[in-house]
C-alpha cells in the first residue's frame, strides 16, 4: 500500500496505524514531500516498509513499490541515515557473523549501500559499476551471508551496527 503521509485527519500515519496490526501481511510504502526526521522515524516504527520522498522520478517510484512488495526495505537514500541514528543506540551488542569475512571488500561496499536502501542504479552510479555487476555482488552477499531478502540484509546489517 503506497501512504500519502501528510492528508487530513491523521495521514499516512494513522492509516498505518489502523491497518498494520489487523493486517500485518500488507507492506506500506510511506510517500511524502516531508524529510524530516521524525515523520520518517515515526512511519517506521508503526510499521511502514520503507519512506520515499515526492523527488523520486516515476521509474524510481514504481521500482520502491515492487521492491516493497518483494520484502525489500526502501528508502531515499539520504533517509536512510534517519532511520539507523534512530535504532543505533540499541543496548543489544554487535553480533560477529563468521560468514561477513567471505566478503570480498567490494561486496561489502555493495552491502552496506543495499542494506541502507540504496537501489541497484544507485549502488551502480556509486561504485562506478554496472547494475548486472551489482546484482551479482548482492546476490553472492545474501548467498554468503545465508539471507534471502534486502530487509533480511538490512537487519542483519544494523544488528551488527555495519551501516
Amino acid at each position: 500500500v503506497l501512504l500519502d503521509v501528510h492528508m487530513p485527519d491523521g495521514g499516512g500515519l494513522a492509516v498505518l496505524e489502523a491497518i498494520a496490526p489487523e493486517l500485518p501481511e500488507i507492506r506500506f510504502l510511506a510517500l511524502s514531500v516531508s524529510d524530516a526526521a521524525e515523520d520518517v522515524i515515526a512511519l517506521i516504527r508503526a510499521g511502514a516498509r520503507g519512506y520515499v520522498t515526492k523527488t523520486i522520478s516515476a521509474d524510481d517510484l514504481a521500482d520502491a513499490i515492487t521492491r516493497v512488495a518483494d520484502g525489500d526495505v526502501v528508502f531515499s537514500p539520504r533517509l536512510a541515515g534517519f532511520v539507523l541514528d534512530a535504532f543505533r543506540d540499541s543496548p543489544v551488542a554487535p553480533a560477529v557473523d563468521p560468514n561477513f569475512d567471505q566478503l570480498t571488500p567490494r561486496e561489502r561496499e555493495v552491502m552496506r549501500l543495499l542494506a541502507r536502501g540504496y537501489a541497484y542504479k544507485e549502488i551502480a552510479a556509486e561504485l562506478f559499476i554496472s547494475i548486472k555487476t551489482v546484482e551479482t555482488h548482492a546476490s553472492n552477499v545474501l548467498r554468503k551471508l545465508q539471507l534471502s531478502s534486502r530487509h533480511q540484509l538490512t537487519r542483519w546489517a544494523a544488528d551488527r551496527r555495519m551501516l
